[in-house]
């Protein structure tokens, strides 16, 4: 399997080839839509993208932690965390495609 990442550049090379827009419209483009996922996550809203899956932030309550080295306990704070959870058709695409 391929170590390759997927970026901002490659999608808006993507927009621009698919499209047709202007190198610098795909650019915007890719740039607005990462904004209004952003913005709505930050504003504790979901976001559903339809056969791909679901963001959503979730709060996490303070606990107790334990340092595995010394066994010590160690107070975790509360917490803001990014969660996402693939839909049923991506679940099953990504694994049609670790079988080839």
């Amino acid at each position: 399997m391929a170590n390759k990442t997927l970026t901002r550049m490659d999608l808006s090379e993507a927009v621009f080839r698919e499209v047709g827009l202007s190198r610098n419209e795909s650019a915007d483009l890719v740039e607005s839509v990462l904004k209004h996922m952003s913005d709505a996550l930050v504003n504790g809203e979901q976001v559903k993208i339809s056969s791909f899956g679901t963001f959503s932030v979730r709060d996490k309550a303070a606990r107790i932690g334990r340092n595995p080295k010394t066994g010590e306990e160690v107070p975790i704070n509360p917490r803001r965390v990014l969660t996402f959870r693939p839909s049923h058709l991506m679940k099953d695409r990504v694994a049609a495609g670790n079988k080839s």
